[in-house]
């Protein structure tokens, strides 16, 4: 009999998505082909502390606020056992004790991990620092590689790199921190004189919405930079698409990518904030019309676009490309790349695969494929050069 593949799911990390982190890789841990592999749970703390053995999940979610964590009823019973030893009884690394947490050492990953199933969302982990880690240490994953998720993980950097390739993209005014804190009244007036209103102010770096707002008029643009700058140094102000629909794709696959049906997203608030896309349930929940309500050219035009991004970033493995389009004249923009999005049961990415004919088990078990796959190309490349 062959061996399992041990699959190390790392989760958590220092991001303003940990706790979406948790709810991901709780599902995936629970959903992945226990038959073809073995999971290995390492947790990464607030602090950016790395945990194995004992149970890291738990250890983590004892220490943020339960209400981050509300999950739909489905998720909440999925939660698996994760022992944190392989199948010889062994702990694989350090233990954690309680709340504590030590380091892991990069041998004991090397020597017990066959690939690395990151579900770290947001900086720290969807941006290109634990793929770089991952790089050093000769460990396949899952994912995009460094370049991929740092360009992804940037709106900034995404947009330039969009506009490069002639992709449509909605006007927009970058700010850094520290000229917003030093020239608040002259950024107000640039905003005011460039875009107008309404406007949405985000971080650069950041994910699930958080740190982004909705802005109307001249103190709400204030308030929203100021949230925003709470988060990163760097500072988007993007004008509002009129009467938009957020359509969003699933992409999967190393250099011949496929893409999902698309799917839309019906907000239950203002925008598709992170109240409305973790917390909100019942009929206070956003709906997810999948698939979305287009017309075949439409549906086409969005999948080939989905696909030509995600080839544009060079990406790997998965990721979800949102567009905007403008609900009177059909203007077709694209929003911005998730390289890991969200993956719990209930998240678009999953869904949008199960509704093309992909089951979440399935899926997973598709992505660590890839994972081996692309590391075995990435192999074969020379790494020293001598003369003849």
């Amino acid at each position: 009999m062959h061996r399992k593949i041990r699959v190390g799911i790392v989760f958590g990390g220092r991001s303003g998505e940990h706790e979406v982190s948790l709810r991901s890789a709780r599902s995936v841990m629970a959903a992945i082909d226990k038959d073809k592999f073995e999971a290995v749970p390492i947790g990464i703390s607030k602090e950016g502390h790395w945990m194995i053995g004992g149970d890291p999940m738990q250890a983590l979610m004892d220490r943020v606020d339960p209400r981050l964590l509300k999950a739909p009823a489905k998720d909440a019973a999925e939660e698996p056992s994760s022992t944190g030893t392989n199948e010889h009884g062994r702990e694989l690394a350090v233990r954690n004790t309680g709340h504590e947490a030590d380091l892991v050492p990069r041998a004991a990953l090397l020597d017990e991990l066959d690939v690395i199933f990151p579900v770290l969302h947001g900086p720290f982990g969807e941006d290109g620092t634990v793929q770089g880690l991952l790089e050093l240490a000769g460990l396949p994953y899952v994912g995009a590689g460094v370049t991929s998720s740092a360009v992804g993980m940037d709106k900034i950097l995404f947009k330039d790199v969009m506009k490069a390739h002639e992709f449509p993209i909605v006007p927009d005014l970058r700010v850094k921190r520290k000229h917003w804190e030093a020239e608040r009244e002259a950024v107000l007036d640039e905003v005011e004189a460039t875009l107008g209103y309404p406007v949405f102010t985000k971080p650069a770096n950041l994910g699930s919405s958080v740190g982004i707002r909705r802005c109307g008029d001249r103190a709400a643009l204030a308030a929203g930079l100021d949230e925003a700058a709470r988060f990163d140094r760097k500072l988007l102000v993007e004008m509002a698409v009129t009467h938009a629909r957020e359509i969003e794709v699933s992409v999967l696959g190393n250099d011949e990518p496929i893409a999902s049906l698309p799917g839309e997203i019906i907000p239950s608030r203002e925008f598709y904030d992170y109240a409305a896309k973790y917390i909100d349930e019942g009929e206070e929940a956003s709906d997810l019309l999948i698939p979305a309500p287009l017309s075949e050219e439409q549906t086409a035009q969005i999948r080939a676009m989905a696909v030509q991004v995600y080839l544009a970033i060079d990406c790997a493995g998965l990721a979800r490309v949102d567009f905007l389009l403008n609900g009177e004249t059909d203007e077709l923009f694209v929003g911005e790349v998730n390289t890991i999005p969200g993956f719990t049961t209930i998240s678009m990415y999953p869904k949008l695969w199960e509704a093309t004919g992909i089951s979440y088990s399935e899926l997973i078990s598709r992505l660590i494929d890839l994972a081996l796959e692309r590391h075995a190309d990435c192999s074969r490349s020379q790494t020293s050069y001598a003369l003849d």
